[in-house]
């Protein structure tokens, strides 16, 4: 697999927050861009994006059926394939999943180099919890 080298990667910020001095809307720079994208690829759902279903993942569905430890193996292998796929600027180390005793949660942590960056491994680590709407 070639390696390319990039200056840096911008987002825009989903917030749409104004920057105080140009009056922009706020830009994601670097690592933190990737990191706000690898999130809001987890958190998608299945069928959520229009013109490609085949974005997002089934995590938020299956936070009702925790208790199964197959779904663990089954999300990690789903984030992991999402990722390889859809977040071409990391190299994807690891993704756990874990569900801390007495709660519903999920404690997901996904490791990842970023490409062409001279950054150390990133670490990203965030709760899902189950809601009702």
């Amino acid at each position: 697999m070639a390696v390319t080298i990039s200056r840096s990667f911008k987002d825009i910020s989903l917030s749409f927050t104004k920057h105080p001095v140009t009056n922009d809307i706020t830009i994601l720079r670097n690592e933190d861009a990737i990191k706000k994208s690898v999130i809001n690829l987890v958190r998608t759902r299945l069928n959520e994006r229009f013109f490609n279903n085949l974005i997002g993942t089934s995590v938020d569905d299956t936070l009702f059926e925790i208790g199964n430890s197959d779904v663990f193996s089954f999300l990690e292998e789903e984030i992991t394939t999402l990722l390889n796929n859809f977040e071409l600027r990391i190299l994807l180390r690891s993704v756990e999943i874990e569900n801390p005793d007495d709660t519903n949660d999920l404690n997901i942590k996904i490791t990842y180099d970023i490409v062409g960056l001279p950054f150390p491994t990133q670490n990203i680590e965030f709760i899902l919890q189950p809601t009702r709407v």
